[in-house]
């Protein structure tokens, strides 16, 4: 799988469980389930099951005032979606749709980070401001 894929994947999952929880909620699980609809349609209502039990699960959760569950299922959703990419890598287009279907209104600025660091590198990313003070 090539990185961008996996790029993609990545945002996929955090994104479906960030919307989970809001009233996007219903279009986020129409989108991942069609997905699976096309790709595997044999899977498609356990993929809409286990969509329904990852927001009851976070739901709790925020209740409960976890902060780990969140990132928890996103790394689930992350690795469910790479595996149907790197099966299905057609799909990759209908992935993006979808995600930009999602994406925040124009008044909320979207923003997108990448980084690399190797060795003793250190890498400082921010949406907004970034004030590093080292001496």
């Amino acid at each position: 799988m090539d990185a961008e894929l996996a790029v993609l994947a990545g945002t996929a999952g955090t994104t479906l469980v960030t919307l989970l929880t809001t009233e996007a909620w219903q279009r986020v699980s129409d989108g991942i389930t069609s997905l699976w609809r096309r790709a595997e349609p044999e899977r498609a209502e356990v993929i809409s099951a286990e969509l329904e039990v990852t927001r009851t699960d976070l739901l709790a959760a925020q209740a409960g005032g976890d902060l780990e569950t969140g990132g928890e299922l996103g790394a689930e959703w992350q690795g469910r979606i790479r595996r149907l990419l790197v099966t299905h890598p057609e799909e990759a287009a209908a992935l993006r749709a979808i995600l930009d279907e999602l994406r925040p209104t124009p008044d909320v600025p979207l923003v997108t980070q990448h980084a690399t660091a190797s060795g003793h590198a250190r890498v400082y990313q921010a949406g907004r401001d970034q004030h590093i003070d080292q001496r």
